[in-house]
């Protein structure tokens, strides 16, 4: 059975000539049908303003439940004592914002179910997390992941990373929370500002009353009301094409079921290939290193929690990015015979899902309405994660290190004002957008923050031979070079046959004929992708590259550069034998420095010199300081440190405390250790923390 074809031609994309709300006008001796006006009504605007007032409830609830949060660390990290499955859903439904949620149908849509590669890629982002950068934060304490930059390098690559960050995190909060309202204005008609100022003055409201508890459990009540409108869509959609056998041979005849897309050439859109490298480096940036995340995942109570919670975060993902598919490949279904966009029914490939959803819904009231509850529910999760990352780095790399005599109740106070202030921020940034009528690139500008900061992140804990210099002029190198190359493809964007957009046809889009009175069908034709360009200048060839290579181009930039730059001999300021401060300071390689061969394969050792105390390319012993914190200590370098605490074989990271060590905590007192930082050899002061 077929699917619906749209009852009526569109208007003319630079308007419609016969007025407004009008469903026949004349032009010539044809009497053509225009698109009726899709709208929300009554139902579907309260379907919205109970997922709202839900959302504001779990704030004011985890805000002033047992008393509220007494410390910043209570705001920000939940008490260190959540639990995996709410935090994994929230961290599923963090990076799904709703440029997602209205986006990746409309890619199955034009590229086909080949999108469901990301789900390998963040597969492989989940594996890569737990293995190698869950551990490294939760054993250190961090609450802002930029401390670690300081410890590995210096304050001037934390602050540097910290105002990257928040900057790139503002700028995608408003473009997170503008989007949405764009798109749904542009299609149904919905009120611009009142979608803005709703969802950003609630959200603001219920980040700053609950902090990290009301962020989490709001994530988890809006991923179900995610997949609760994808799960509607698709049923409806289903039927009205046959069942899904009629929709997947309809989605194969169209060349939609393409899974085995090999293709190498990385001007591509979407491959196996670019989900698999670039896809996965993008996932990474945004899981392993990236503050929203980290910071909710080292709030579990123990490690094995955190990575419970990624695993909790993949079956998420996979369940809300296979239902996305799932949308776009019936909306090809039902569309296979007129194109809405091709038709001018749209004027974006970002309105075919409130499209469609008005369209197949239009005589059930309050399910539209589950589906703007759906993408504002990507907008909120998005956002709050965003408000509450921002505000966390703000206190721990700004504030504290310059006023560490504030007391706890005045922190949290600082914590809740600078969640409003940030919540304020991104709503000016929405509203500014609005202004300037771009809402695009969100991926785009993550891509170009995350990927350098990643590479960042790999120089300090898998490069032992980086020093300061070089990861600074790794992340400005990486940074200029992934803005460049997305700013070219989006003055020069490709064209769709080198992004391999598929054909969609507008065959059976209808018309009438005014003078006969009889229906006749315009053959508007296949949707083919434009003849490829015959020159082959940068602007189109290099500029073309996929925006999920933006990320991976900007990480590899900056570890090439960041290696090559700390193996120049000769570096300012460095003296030969200097050891690196615990929180700052050189961190100038003594040659000769262990290789990554050696470190990888616990041969460190044998590279250092005999009874020489070593940090980052060195080798070390951490021991927890107070209030779960770590600190260094140099060890004999012929005792090697285990991962699992014990010694030999294996390499520790030399910033990260096995499991035993983190159990054990500081010397006790009377140890013969502490105090023993008298006269040059380091060791504690009566507070458990390390003394030069």
């Amino acid at each position: 059975m077929p699917g619906p074809s749209p009852r009526l031609i569109p208007r003319p994309k630079g308007g419609n000539p016969c007025g407004t709300n009008l469903s026949r006008c004349r032009a010539g001796n044809e009497e053509l049908g225009v698109l009726e006006h899709l709208t929300f009504g009554l139902w579907d605007y309260g379907v919205f303003a109970l997922m709202l007032l839900v959302s504001t409830g779990i704030g004011l609830f985890h805000g002033l439940a047992r008393g509220g949060q007494k410390t910043s660390e209570d705001f920000f990290m939940g008490g260190r004592r959540m639990s995996a499955l709410p935090v994994g859903l929230s961290l599923s439904a963090s990076f799904m914002s709703a440029i997602q949620v209205l986006g990746v149908p409309a890619e199955a849509h034009r590229y086909g179910a080949k999108f469901l590669w990301m789900c390998v890629g963040q597969l492989l982002n989940t594996l890569l997390t737990a293995k190698l950068f869950l551990p490294v934060f939760y054993r250190l304490g961090l609450t802002s992941t930029y401390e670690y930059l300081e410890r590995r390098f210096s304050r001037s690559v934390r602050l540097c990373g910290t105002l990257q960050y928040v900057m790139a995190t503002m700028l995608y909060t408003g473009i997170v929370i503008y989007a949405p309202a764009l798109i749904l204005n542009q299609v149904t008609g919905l009120d611009i500002w009142a979608s803005l100022l709703s969802t950003g003055v609630i959200c603001t409201f219920y980040t700053t009353i609950g902090g990290m508890k009301a962020v989490i459990w709001t994530d988890v009540f809006q991923v179900f009301v995610m997949l609760s409108g994808f799960l509607a869509i698709i049923i409806r959609g289903v039927l009205l094409v046959g069942g899904p056998t009629m929709v997947l041979a309809i989605a194969a005849n169209g060349s939609r079921v393409n899974l085995a897309d090999f293709n190498p050439d990385p001007r591509s859109r979407y491959t196996v290939w670019t989900f698999l490298v670039g896809g996965t480096l993008v996932w990474l940036s945004m899981y392993g290193v990236n503050q929203a995340q980290v910071q909710r995942y080292v709030a579990c109570r123990t490690e094995r929690e955190a990575k419970m919670a990624l695993l909790v975060n993949q079956v998420g993902l996979f369940c809300i990015v296979s239902s996305a598919v799932a949308c776009g490949l019936v909306m090809f279904a039902l569309y296979k015979d007129c194109d809405p966009l091709l038709a001018g029914y749209i004027s974006a490939p970002d309105q075919y899902m409130p499209y469609l959803v008005l369209d197949i819904f239009k005589t059930s009231p309050g399910v539209p309405g589950l589906f703007l509850a759906c993408a504002y529910s990507g907008t909120l999760s998005t956002a709050s994660t965003s408000i509450n990352a921002m505000a966390a780095v703000t206190v721990e790399d700004l504030i504290k290190p310059r006023l560490p005599t504030l007391a706890p109740q005045r922190l949290t106070l600082i914590s809740k004002g600078l969640s409003l202030i940030y919540g304020t921020s991104c709503i000016t940034v929405a509203a500014l957008a609005s202004l300037l009528g771009g809402g695009g690139g969100s991926f785009t500008v993550m891509g170009v923050i995350s990927g350098p900061l990643l590479g960042a992140f790999i120089l300090g804990m898998f490069l032992p031979m980086c020093s300061t210099a070089g990861v600074l002029g790794g992340l400005a190198m990486g940074m200029a070079l992934s803005l460049w190359v997305a700013v070219g493809g989006t003055l020069y964007p490709p064209s769709a046959a080198t992004m391999g957009v598929l054909p969609a046809s507008g065959a059976l889009c209808p018309r009438y004929n005014h003078s006969t009175g009889t229906n006749h069908t315009a053959l508007l034709g296949p949707l083919l992708p434009p003849e490829e360009p015959t020159d082959s200048a940068i602007m189109r060839d290099f500029y073309a590259i996929s925006y999920l290579y933006y990320g991976a181009l900007g990480t590899l930039t900056t570890v090439v550069v960041g290696v090559l730059l700390s193996s120049v001999p000769g570096e300012a300021g460095c003296q030969a034998g200097t050891s690196p401060s615990i929180m700052g300071g050189s961190v100038c390689p003594p040659p000769p420095s262990p290789s990554l061969w050696h470190l990888l394969s616990g041969r460190a050792k044998q590279a250092a010199a005999p009874g020489r105390a070593v940090v980052g390319h060195h080798e070390a012993n951490v021991l927890s300081g107070p209030h779960g914190r770590q600190e260094l200590r140099g060890r004999d370098p012929g005792q090697a440190q285990s991962p699992t605490g014990g010694t030999g074989g294996g390499w520790q990271h030399p910033l990260v405390p096995s499991r035993a060590q983190h159990r054990h905590g500081p010397p006790a007192a009377g140890d013969p250790r502490v105090g023993c930082g008298v006269g040059g050899s380091p060791g504690w002061d009566d507070t458990g923390w390390r003394v030069q």
